[in-house]
């Protein structure tokens, strides 16, 4: 039997704090209210699929920044 994988464990756990505060950020930089009580049932796919958009726009910008500031190029 084949084993199922979670694909949303993180790769570093200690990460789950930073990704909560920026996911909060972002919501709110997007005027969107996210729930208090952590349930995202009410909130439509619009909503949730800006927050997730933003989130990997501002990961991936921050992955290259590292990225060139570890090998001296400047793009």
């Amino acid at each position: 039997m084949a084993q199922s994988r979670n694909s949303n464990t993180l790769a570093v756990p200690q990460a789950t704090a930073a990704l909560n505060q920026l996911k909060y950020e972002v919501a709110q930089e997007l005027g969107i209210q996210i729930p208090q009580d952590g349930y995202y049932g009410y909130m439509t796919s619009r909503d949730t699929g800006s927050i997730g958009g933003s989130i990997t726009r501002r990961l991936v910008q921050i992955a290259e920044q590292s990225l060139a500031g570890q090998s001296g190029f400047r793009s």
